[in-house]
């Protein structure tokens, strides 16, 4: 590559990357649990210099002009009977008119994270759902780049790629479950879509005409 077009790219890297991005986390949430897993997605966020996360549990309402300013959305909701909640279902069913239909959403980053009460729970449904959401929204999904431990005491040793897996013990308080291992998937989880993000922004930057 020359060298001014190799500087030029660098300079539109550099100039996208100071843009503020925006993140939002689209989250249910029955006792506590699964919101401190989004606030975790939430801190993984705020690690990528420039990158903005705004929580949104569905029970406050959907800022649908907000969705669509954003750079991703992130998913997340518990697990019940082996899938999503109503209350997270009746959002992407409402989301047809003000997204689907006109395509808002497309080539966002998107990614999801789920929550059970037992280790398996059937939450790989939960996240096979939102991709499948994703999927038809046109965005571009992002999954969890770690390796399954084969201790509890370390990172994703539920084993989740597709998204981020959490365990919480429903007879404990949110101060005690989900678990560290979890919440730090969590984070890794959001760190990794900011970041993936970023490249997606400096990659527009460098495609605008001078």
């Amino acid at each position: 590559m020359p060298d001014g077009i190799e500087a030029e790219l660098r300079c539109d890297f550099q100039r996208a990357t100071e843009e503020q991005m925006q993140i939002a986390i689209v989250y249910d949430s029955q006792m506590g649990h699964t919101a401190k897993q989004a606030q975790s997605v939430a801190e993984g966020v705020g690690l990528v210099p420039g990158a903005e996360a705004r929580l949104l549990p569905v029970t406050d309402g959907i800022p649908w002009d907000y969705l669509e300013t954003c750079d991703a959305i992130i998913f997340g909701s518990p697990t019940f009977n082996g899938s999503l909640s109503a209350r997270l279902k009746q959002f992407m069913e409402d989301s047809s008119k003000p997204a689907y239909v006109t395509k808002a959403w497309r080539n966002k980053i998107a990614a999801g994270f789920a929550n059970s009460g037992a280790p398996s729970g059937d939450k790989l449904s939960t996240l096979i759902s939102m991709a499948l959401f994703a999927a038809q929204h046109a965005m571009i999904w992002v999954g969890v780049d770690q390796f399954a431990s084969l201790s509890r005491e370390e990172d994703n040793y539920l084993g989740g790629w597709l998204g981020a897996m959490a365990q919480s013990n429903y007879l404990e308080p949110p101060e005690l479950s989900p678990g560290a291992p979890d919440l730090r998937t969590a984070v890794k989880l959001g760190k990794r879509v900011a970041e993936i993000a970023k490249f997606f922004q400096a990659g527009r930057a460098a495609l605008q005409p001078a």
